[in-house]
């Protein structure tokens, strides 16, 4: 589950607001996520696939994919590897409670932005989270459609 953190960034203004697909087969865990990026001005999305996250970075426009590393099927890496070949820029993060040295090799060949363990600390997700867009869209900045 994800820690509950007091403070954080500033909720964005509602005509500027980045939308975050969250990926985890783990539903209490998506939640969680979803509650704290919802109540930090972020437009959150939810998968409980890889498969499922790929359908929706199809037909919505996402700015960052959070996504787990061990689901059933297809493997959050794997999942990345599709969305990449549709949006080759998009940020993600990668979520996992093995990062072994082998999972971090092939998520900087992947060009993930950062793996994080889990179980998720909010404070940790919505920091790297902010590093993460403001590397691809700039500060202050609405990621362009």
């Amino acid at each position: 589950m994800v820690s509950d953190i007091r403070s954080g960034p500033p909720a964005r203004p509602d005509d500027d607001r980045f939308t975050i697909l969250v990926a985890d087969d783990d539903r209490g865990n998506r939640e969680a996520i979803r509650d704290v990026l919802a109540g930090r001005g972020f437009v959150p999305l939810l998968a409980g696939s890889g498969e499922e996250a790929v359908e929706i970075v199809q037909v919505e426009l996402v700015h960052l994919v959070l996504i787990d590393m061990h689901m059933p099927r297809m493997t959050g890496l794997e999942a990345l590897d599709i969305v990449r070949q549709m949006r080759d820029l998009l940020p993600a993060i990668l979520m996992t409670a093995d990062a072994t040295k082998d999972l971090l090799r092939r998520a900087f060949l992947a060009q993930v932005y950062s793996v994080i363990p889990k179980p998720v600390n909010a404070h940790i997700v919505l920091h790297t989270m902010g590093r993460a867009l403001t590397q691809a869209y700039g500060p202050g900045d609405k990621p362009a459609a």
